[in-house]
């Protein structure tokens, strides 16, 4: 058998095959070791560069971080009595973002729970304010048996749960509420002013925060702190278990100087009238009611309020939703007049002894500014003047004095000023003066101050106006023998769990530095009116000296040669009916102003509100049913009937 040797080219071939063959080993070699090397510089770049940031990530993928929503604080009155709390209810949640299509959801919702119309617009509303992943309420306050109906089908509905949460609850309804105020859901503005205070941190989870009164100007003390729970989560998302937790600090109740049961008392001596009344410890500052008529009830807002509810209380003429004590201002009238006899003697413009002729009217440019009717008073001093109340007197004293100097002394009492007060709000009304003219009217000719608009200035009209807590204010002020407390209406904050309580810091009065023998003249020129003035007979037999001055304040301008006939106007022109008082007289314990819009003679309307105040704070004494319903009417002086007694009276069951 022949063999056969290979040639030399084909041995040449194998060796170039061989070259090639390890030459592609070679490349998959090098290849091999880039991937390697590759390989390892992620791993290293992942293992150490990025491994603080992975590792975080990694964390995050397994627990999860979820707010505590603290509770939100109670506000109680001076005797403890609950104004505003809180409640746990079921709610029915949609979060658009994880729904295909929200309207046909809630029309299945519908089929199971109790939806209405009103809840399907306070929805769209909140929609539109909302991110569509925030969860949304569609129902509030579930039934335990709608709970179980939607528990038995949640499988149908994706992105719709139950939700436990706490709900704000105003017990007494619309007692109160313009100083109580009201909470309602965060919105874009609410957000922007947190993120500029840089407490957008501590809303986490939170949908409400105050809106109105000590609701909004306590919200810090009454939120609390938001608390942190860390929880290990599953692939699919569900909870295995806690892994930190740190809870939420509650806020803090807020205790008020209010006695509510004199603002009750006080609210339904006004009965369906429009009105406001202030009254103050002159001693301390504190706010002892704090009225203004109509009211509202904060409950409709805490769910977001109806269009149909909003629609009434906002366009209603009677102005439900405006606080009159705080941010109403009208003419103050004659309870002005005590003040501008103040500022004669500490100027030395008049002594008390000085005397003026008033026959009934007084002349100033050729123009007759008329007195009380068409009669005279005859020779009226200081003292004559408050309990008779003259114009003739405080109209030349106006002259005498002109407009800055007026301005001067009344704004250490508060006229014109902003208070301080301890709530959010607050207007300045005006207080005139030659700068004021100048910088409020924009045409030259309106900028110039006449001297015939000083005159009506000494009555307390003209550009005059004010609110019942700066004339409440400068009552106390009047009363304190010159010490002007800044008024506030809450005394205290209390730890919710200790309720230890933690009185809120005071300012130093100001001394406004009033002669005590010019106060004793002003005294007992308010002490005559209670007397035998024009307040005389609502007085009348009460345990206590009082001194005090009416108003009467005109809503609308009255020629000179006409006569105010309020038959002949309509109820919002006639004019607003004040009493401005403190008492007792000799150790004043309480000071109040108060106003009735359109109700016409402060004898009549204003002072027997007052009367029954000074009552209830200083007698215990609480009015017989037929004397509030007598007193809403505007046809009681004294009290009638049989007073019980102030302790006796229950509020009800809220």
């Amino acid at each position: 058998m022949a063999i056969h040797l290979p040639s030399l080219a084909e041995l040449r071939n194998i060796q170039q095959e061989l070259k090639r063959f390890e030459h592609r080993v070679q490349i998959i070699l090098i290849v091999v070791f880039v991937c390697f090397g590759l390989l390892l510089a992620r791993l290293v770049f992942l293992q150490v560069v990025r491994h603080d940031e992975l590792a975080e990530q990694a964390e995050n993928n397994r627990t999860a971080v979820l707010p505590v929503v603290p509770p939100r604080g109670s506000i109680l009155d001076r005797n403890g009595v609950v104004l505003a709390s809180n409640y746990s209810a079921y709610t029915l949640e949609i979060t658009p973002s994880q729904v295909r299509n929200v309207e046909a959801t809630i029309d299945q919702l519908a089929e199971i729970i109790d939806i209405q119309p009103r809840d399907r617009k306070r929805f769209k509303r909140l929609r539109e304010e909302s991110k569509s992943f925030d969860s949304l309420p569609i129902r509030n306050r579930l039934s335990d048996e709608e709970v179980a109906r939607f528990t038995a089908q949640r499988y149908r509905f994706p992105g719709v749960e139950i939700k436990a949460r706490l709900f704000r609850q105003y017990p007494y309804g619309e007692l109160a509420s313009h100083v109580i105020g009201y909470i309602g859901r965060i919105n874009i503005r609410d957000k922007e002013r947190l993120e500029e205070t840089d407490e957008i941190g501590n809303y986490r989870g939170t949908e409400y925060i105050g809106k109105l009164g000590v609701e909004q100007g306590y919200e810090r003390e009454l939120h609390g702190l938001t608390g942190v729970q860390e929880i290990e989560t599953s692939a699919g998302g569900r909870a295995v278990r806690r892994l930190a937790h740190r809870p939420a600090t509650p806020g803090q109740n807020v205790v008020l100087s209010i006695d509510i049961k004199l603002q009750k008392l006080i609210e339904d001596l006004l009965g369906d009238r429009r009105g406001a009344l202030v009254a103050i410890d002159p001693r301390s500052g504190e706010v002892l009611a704090f009225v203004s008529k109509p009211t509202f009830d904060p409950n409709l807002f805490v769910d977001g309020i109806d269009i149909e509810n909003w629609q009434m209380l906002n366009e209603s003429v009677d102005k439900p939703l405006l606080n009159r004590a705080l941010r109403g201002t009208y003419p103050p009238g004659s309870t002005y007049k005590p003040f501008m006899a103040m500022a004669a003697l500490q100027t030395g413009k008049r002594n008390a002894s000085t005397v003026i002729m008033d026959n009934g009217s007084w002349t100033y440019g050729g123009h007759t500014f008329r007195s009380h009717g068409d009669h005279g008073l005859g020779a009226v001093d200081m003292e004559r003047s408050i309990v008779k109340s003259s114009n003739v007197y405080y109209y030349s004293l106006a002259n005498e004095m002109g407009v800055d100097l007026i301005h001067d002394q009344m704004k250490p009492f508060g006229f014109g000023q902003f208070t301080g007060i301890d709530l959010p709000g607050e207007v300045r009304g005006i207080l005139p003066s030659t700068e004021w003219k100048r910088n409020y009217y924009k045409r030259p000719e309106q900028q110039k101050w006449y001297g015939g608009e000083t005159i009506s200035l000494g009555i307390g009209q003209g550009y005059n106006t004010f609110t019942m807590l700066q004339l409440a204010t400068a009552t106390a002020t009047l009363a304190n023998g010159g010490l002007r407390h800044t008024p506030r209406v809450v005394t205290a904050t209390q730890d919710a769990i200790t309720h230890q309580p933690l009185p809120v810091a005071l300012t130093a009065p100001l001394d406004l530095g009033l002669k005590p023998e010019h106060v004793a003249v002003i005294r007992k020129g308010l002490v005559g009116v209670a007397t035998e003035g024009t307040s005389a007979r609502v007085f009348a037999g009460a345990g206590y000296t009082s001194a005090g001055k009416t108003g009467t304040a005109q809503a609308v301008s009255i020629g000179q040669k006409d006569k105010y006939n309020a038959a002949k106007l309509s109820e919002y022109q006639r004019d607003h009916a004040l009493y401005m008082a403190f008492a007792p007289a000799e150790d004043p314990r309480i000071a109040l102003a108060v106003i009735v819009e359109n109700a016409g003679f402060g004898a009549a309307h204003a002072a027997p509100i007052a009367r029954r105040v000074f009552d209830y704070w200083l007698l215990d004494q609480y009015p017989s049913e037929e004397d509030i319903e007598a007193t809403q009417k505007g046809q009681t002086a004294a009290p009638i009937g049989t007073p019980r007694k102030a302790r006796d009276i229950r509020l009800g069951t809220p």
